[in-house]
């Protein structure tokens, strides 16, 4: 959408400068990272609960050409700026809404999608069956929050026919304003479950809060499943008016379609049985689990009340394929970095998909986008390229690489810098990982280009056994903990041992993007890895243990003290280096018992700082030995009154204010009247829960350990299997070949049913000895074939099955995976 900035302001009842009144906006700007377009772009100077504030950034996109803002206040940088258009409100979030609300122009209808989970892929699914019919616009990727909802709306083009539009809510009044911003002819809602409990008192309250989407006036038709209770009867309640298509996989008597799927497969589609008014009528679609029964019906149901034929329907599921919604980060040949994109490939997702690239380059990294032709466009031919092109330009790519008939009939669009080819295979052929180097790559293609072709060849490392690391999830277990400390104090986010073998770069590229106040590595060499890589946040070094302090200064690492030599040391290098007032972390013993200064030493600590100019303590902390064991409490307690003590001494003898901070991710949930400035955010941020139930939700997984099955075999009773004879078949049994083994991680306590993986959804006991590269796994009873996944640790395998055996935890678990595995990172 094109608005001039004049019309804007009419529409929040403001006025803009006169001499700007005719410049034109095409893009609504949330994040100043996201930056393409300076002189087109209208900023909003949004305020998050995370403690972010857009207003702190207003003057720096000023610098770089942005003239039209939307603000609750002009900042103090701002302030006698004659020339930039500030738009007063009292909530820029509510004046996104406004605004984006508008939909000059467009006179198709809106589809309305939201439900726990599955909105995203449901989505997907909707796109492809109605794209042969309809001109479709949709949500990129899960945009479907206060801010999400209001930027896909000013996507939508005046030719669409059918705008699909995610909402999500985690808190209540939230649907209320997505509501009237969407303003949806249809909502379908997919189901409820226990996703952002926390910001309700109950799942009634959750259900009913969903169902305030259907009470918009101009609602006509409710999609709703009835095997959820809760949600059905809330819905039903808030639809009354409203023509409701429901269905069932449950027989559900009372529901206008009831859906038999008799069983699910991975690899092909599946037939399934369905009845309308009581007559029968069949389809084959890829139903491989319960989540794509569910996309399913709600797709069937959705099409039934769009007054779609029964026998078009059958046809257009013959052609639907399963889409992954996940972006992939994984390590290149050459110092490549590669980000796969197989999400779709269209100019509503190709913007998300450089802004995610723009952010994880580093500084010293070209870029190279290989892109196939489009699909899902609303625009076509020329016009579609054009635009294409004209994003590809805004985002500064050093190169691209068309693929396809269609984007390299259109190649005078992009450049000289642009190569192109017919096909994949063409690609292949004249191509060869010799034409990368040091470069950050996006692939990101049409499922028919295959380019997971591109990807194989350009991957550094072949190795089957993968560590999956969800980014998303990152993000959403440091909201959970933002969420439980006053906006005042930061967070800490540990990064040591490499992310807790996640990887810390990519992990400390998501929590800088989330507003972390610090990272904290283990050693120097870690820190200047992260530097190296583009990494600005302050960095703290918990146990520096330095040989080269020159490479320490140079990289601006905090290194933290715990003993008077150690203080020394870095005085007397700070003196040679010339440096003064450096920062550093002091850590107090309180009770932990491993480093740091007693309460005797700090008279003497606080005479050598005082007297000397070449440090400054920037924050004072001690570790807790007992935060999470709530049997311990009077130990812990006793912690934390000995650091007040303690950091009330440090901080009478400083002029400076001197940050503290005391809590782990237990004590975080536990102690709020000691969070102080900062927290420290470890092993919580990577999803393993320390607390039970009742005093810590159910954190997101992070990293999924998986590898795949390279052989099977059926063997006799009385055969054994492994090193050692180890493994003894007492009945026929079919074994299954996995290459993980304790070069990998995989402990070898873990061998002769210690313990049971995860194939196709069933349990799966190891058999014999672990052996070095692989192991075998009983899959006798399951339902599998070579190729199929099997997961270690995840989210179907808690990785606590795992460290129970060992009698140990599961941080152990997590810093084993050995380095050759390769690690996959992905937003979903």
């Amino acid at each position: 959408m094109i608005l001039p900035i004049s019309e804007i302001a009419s529409i929040l009842g403001r006025e803009c400068l006169p001499r700007r009144k005719d410049d034109p906006i095409d893009t609504l700007l949330t994040d100043s990272r996201s930056l393409t377009s300076p002189s087109t772009s209208l900023f909003f100077a949004i305020s998050t609960a995370g403690g972010n504030d857009g207003h702190l950034y207003m003057r720096s996109l000023y610098d770089t050409g942005v003239r039209h803002f939307v603000a609750s206040r002009i900042p103090a940088d701002m302030e006698g700026i004659q020339d930039a258009d500030i738009i007063l409100v009292d909530d820029p979030v509510a004046a996104l809404q406004k605004i984006a609300s508008r939909h000059p122009g467009f006179h198709g209808r809106i589809l309305a999608i939201t439900g726990s989970r599955g909105k995203t892929t449901l989505k997907e699914w909707l796109v492809q069956l109605m794209e042969q019919s309809e001109e479709v616009a949709r949500s990129p990727r899960s945009f479907n929050s206060r801010i999400g909802v209001p930027l896909s709306l000013w996507e939508i083009e005046p030719s669409t026919t059918l705008a699909i539009i995610e909402a999500g809510i985690s808190a209540r009044g939230e649907m209320t304003p997505l509501r009237d911003c969407i303003s949806p002819d249809i909502v379908v809602f997919t189901n409820l479950c226990d996703d952002h409990d926390e910001g309700f008192g109950s799942m009634q309250e959750k259900a009913a809060e969903k169902a305030v989407l259907a009470t918009s006036q101009s609602v006509r038709d409710v999609v709703l499943c009835l095997d959820n209770g809760i949600l059905a009867e809330a819905v039903i309640k808030a639809s009354a008016g409203k023509k409701l298509t429901t269905w069932t996989t449950k027989g559900a008597p009372e529901a206008d379609i009831v859906i038999t799927c008799p069983a699910y497969r991975a690899d092909t589609p599946v037939d399934v049985e369905y009845t309308v008014k009581g007559k029968s009528h069949r389809l084959k679609a890829p139903v491989a689990d319960d989540n794509d029964l569910q996309n399913l019906g709600s797709a069937l149901a959705f099409m039934t009340a769009y007054g779609l034929e029964h026998e078009d329907i059958a046809t257009r599921f013959k052609t639907l394929r399963k889409t992954d919604t996940r972006m992939k980060v994984s390590e290149g040949v050459n110092g490549c970095d590669i980000i796969y994109d197989s999400y779709t490939s269209d100019n509503s997702s190709l913007g998300p998909a450089l802004d995610f690239m723009r952010r994880r380059a580093a500084d010293t990294s070209a870029t190279v986008v290989i892109v196939s032709d489009m699909i899902h466009e609303s625009a076509g031919g020329s016009d579609a390229y054009a635009s294409m092109a004209r994003t590809i330009s805004l985002a500064n790519i050093g190169r691209v690489i068309g693929i396809g008939p269609e984007i390299s009939a259109h190649a005078g669009n992009f450049g000289k810098c642009a190569r192109f080819f017919a096909s994949t295979d063409e690609f292949m052929k004249e191509m060869s990982p010799s034409d990368f180097s040091k470069e950050t790559i996006l692939l990101k293609g049409a499922p028919r280009f295959e380019f997971g072709r591109i990807l194989e060849m350009l991957e550094a490392r072949k190795h089957e056994t993968v560590l999956e690391v969800n980014l998303d999830a990152i993000v959403r277990n440091f909201n959970y903990f933002r969420r439980n400390v006053p906006r005042s104090t930061g967070i800490v986010a540990m990064v040591k041992a490499s992310g807790y073998g996640a990887g810390s770069y990519e992990i400390a590229k998501t929590l800088q993007d989330c507003g972390a106040a610090y990272l904290a590595v283990a050693v120097l060499d870690e820190g200047i890895e992260l530097r190296k890589k583009g990494i600005h946040l302050p960095i703290m070094v918990m146990n520096p243990k330095v040989v080269n302090y020159r490479s320490m200064f140079s990289a601006r690492l905090e290194p933290v003290v715990y003993n008077m030599e150690m203080l020394s040391d870095v005085i007397r290098e700070g003196q040679k280096n010339g440096v003064s007032e450096y920062p550093v972390h002091i850590k107090v013993d309180t009770g932990m018992h491993r480093t740091g200064f007693i309460e005797d030493e700090l008279p003497a600590l606080m005479d050598i700082l005082e007297s000397h100019g070449e440090v400054r303590i920037k924050s004072v902390f001690s570790h807790l030995a007992t935060a999470d064991c709530p049997d311990m409490n009077d130990y812990t307690e006793l912690q934390l009154s000995r650091f007040a003590r303690y950091t009330d001494y440090i901080q009478s003898r400083t002029s400076h204010h001197v940050l503290r901070h005391v809590l782990n991710s237990a004590g975080i949930l536990r102690y709020p009247h000691h969070h102080y400035d900062m927290v420290r955010l470890g092993i919580g941020l990577y999803g393993v829960n320390t607390l039970p139930p009742e005093m810590e939700k159910q954190l997101d997984v992070v990293s999924s350990l998986k590898t795949i099955i390279i052989a099977l075999r059926e063997w006799e009773a009385g055969e054994t299997i492994g090193y050692g004879r180890r493994g003894v078949l007492k009945r026929r049994s079919r074994i299954a070949t996995i290459p993980i083994g304790y070069a990998d991680g995989m402990n070898r306590h873990f061998g002769c049913g210690a313990i049971k993986v995860k194939v196709n959804g069933h349990d799966a006991p190891t058999v014999g000895n672990i052996c070095m590269d692989a192991c075998m796994i009983d899959v006798t009873d399951i339902d599998c074939r070579v190729g199929d996944s099997v997961e270690i640790f995840g989210a179907e395998a808690p990785i606590k099955r795992l460290s129970d055996v060992l009698d140990t935890i599961p941080y152990e678990i997590l810093t084993s995976v050995s380095p050759r595995v390769k690690r996959i990172y992905f937003r979903e």
